[in-house]
């Protein structure tokens, strides 16, 4: 939610810093929720931690925060972190703005906390996920689970409203939909070791069949070619379940296990191996429709993804040159 300029201040900029016009444009509400939890801690390893955020990513956050404001918010050293007159000053305003912000929120779930919201998803889903829409809508969790391309497909049509699912950029356009960020996970590979791997020693199983695995094809296959892993064709739907353990085993190689949840425990003798140099990334995106105007969809997808953040190294950490959250992930 982008806030409009309210007049805070003027003409109030640090000597070191380049004057430029002062604007509120750009500046998000989380932003704001941060500098309070930052202004009530002092302390920036306690506020990312009940904002529950990584530490650099909230400094960074703050310093974005601070140059659209144009103004210092925090003097900061080694020992100690206090407002400046600044922070003083616009601490209240925004804490005020933030309670405007929440009651605007609580009036609108109120209106829509009765409608349905049918959500899809492949194999993961918060597990607070109801607590985070109680009170916003009557949310009805589709129970038949099927493939990412299958559950994007599925909102694009109307069978359902939402979809927890991985999906790229293309996807999105072409079938006039719109992701945010839900989750991420950092995929490992199975093996008989349990020191960290490096991708180019990795194998990655790709199934014949492109009705089930299509998303998971397209994923490994370009991760392959990035980092020089090896693709293992099979026609088993070896990709999850004792059949991916077979392979494991016949392969004597780290395989790299795919992000679909499944309840087959790991065998003795193979063990959950960390992949490194890079970290490979999946990310669970929440699709709607780009025309959804129901505003318990809306609230729904609010109250789900609100400070969603990843941390993400793109020196370490490896996405798909097409993931739509490229530019949302946080370095790490």
């Amino acid at each position: 939610m982008v806030i409009e300029p309210p007049v805070l201040f003027h003409d109030r900029l640090p000597p070191s810093w380049e004057a430029r016009p002062t604007t509120l444009s750009s500046v998000e509400l989380r932003q704001l929720r941060y500098f309070v939890a930052v202004a009530e801690e002092l302390n920036f390893g306690r506020a990312a931690a009940r904002l529950h955020i990584a530490g650099p990513s909230l400094s960074q956050q703050i310093k974005s925060l601070e140059r659209d404001l144009g103004v210092l918010l925090f003097e900061r050293d080694r020992r100690a972190v206090k407002l400046t007159s600044y922070g003083e000053t616009l601490l209240p305003q925004t804490r005020a703005l933030l309670e405007q912000a929440d009651e605007l929120r609580r009036t609108a779930r109120g209106f829509a906390a009765s409608e349905p919201v049918r959500l899809g998803y492949v194999s993961w889903h918060p597990p607070d996920l109801q607590e985070r829409v109680s009170g916003v809508a009557q949310l009805l969790v589709d129970a038949w689970v099927m493939p990412s391309h299958t559950q994007a497909r599925r909102v694009a049509d109307g069978s359902v409203d939402l979809a927890i699912c991985w999906v790229r950029a293309t996807d999105l356009a072409e079938q006039n939909l719109q992701g945010r960020l839900l989750g991420a996970d950092r995929l490992f590979a199975v093996g008989h070791q349990d020191t960290p791997v490096e991708a180019r020693r990795t194998v990655v199983l790709v199934d014949a069949d492109t009705d089930a695995w299509a998303s998971w094809n397209i994923y490994a296959i370009e991760f392959a070619r990035a980092t020089g892993a090896s693709v293992v064709r099979i026609d088993d739907h070896g990709i999850t379940g004792p059949g991916f353990y077979d392979h494991v085993r016949r392969l004597g190689r780290p395989v790299i296990s795919s992000p679909k949840r499944d309840a087959t425990p790991l065998p003795r003798g193979l063990t959950r191996r960390p992949v490194v140099d890079p970290v490979p990334i999946w990310t669970w995106a929440l699709v709607s429709r780009q025309d959804e105007t129901r505003p318990a969809v809306l609230a729904t997808i609010d109250a789900l993804t609100a400070d969603v953040t990843v941390d993400y190294d793109p020196e370490k950490d490896w996405l798909p040159s097409d993931d739509p959250f490229r530019d949302v992930t946080r370095p790490g």
